[in-house]
């Protein structure tokens, strides 16, 4: 078992900036990919960025490289997310997901976070 935990997440205004982590505790060693995801209001869950957890190999969607970059600490079983020039679109619950194997899809992912609320409001 690998249990999640996010913080970090808050109000800011566009343009701004928030650092997100992941507290991850329990067979952290057998954690694949990390990797954050969001959902709006309304909408569905979408995928943000993945890190290999041993490797540090970096995915990111699209839509938010550049912006967005994630990172882990392994020593201390920790996951980030920093967001920069955060837009009010970024408004989204971000959850924290590990994987025990690689990961692809959302489905692949056999850990999740509660969540933490992104709220960019002009």
């Amino acid at each position: 078992q690998v249990q999640l935990v996010e913080s970090g997440g808050g109000l800011v205004q566009p343009g701004g900036s928030l650092k997100l982590s992941c507290a991850a505790s329990g067979r952290t060693d057998d954690m694949f990919h990390m990797a954050w995801f969001r959902q709006a209001p309304g909408k569905e869950r979408e995928f943000v960025a993945r890190i290999s957890w041993r490797g540090g190999t970096i995915y990111y969607d699209d839509f938010r490289r550049g912006r967005f970059t994630i990172s882990r600490d392994r020593p201390n079983n920790t996951g980030y997310l920093q967001m920069n020039n955060l837009e009010p679109e970024d408004t989204a619950v971000y959850y924290c997901a590990a994987s025990l194997k690689y990961a692809t899809s959302q489905s692949d992912y056999d850990y999740w976070g509660q969540g933490t609320q992104v709220t960019v409001f002009s």
